[in-house]
């Protein structure tokens, strides 16, 4: 649903792989989807299913679509 408000998303700063601050508010005016992922253990089979998922939306927004990839550390470290 759309507001005239601004989301809370683009008021945060992350850090890059490279240990740099990073603003959400680049991503203004794309479609994102943020995904946590834990690439380095088990548990990938489920990149899988993101692709598909990736697939279909960059079908439909193409380059306004992005996908912004958090790691976790939650799985076999």
């Amino acid at each position: 649903m759309a507001t005239s408000k601004e989301s809370p998303f683009y008021n945060f700063k992350v850090l890059n792989r490279n240990g740099e601050e990073y603003p959400l508010s680049s991503k203004k005016g794309k479609v994102v989807l943020v995904v946590n992922t834990a690439s380095k253990c088990s548990f990938t089979p489920q990149y899988q299913g993101l692709e598909y998922i990736y697939r279909r939306l960059w079908e439909k927004y193409d380059e306004d679509f992005v996908i912004l990839g958090f790691p976790c550390n939650q799985f076999m470290q």
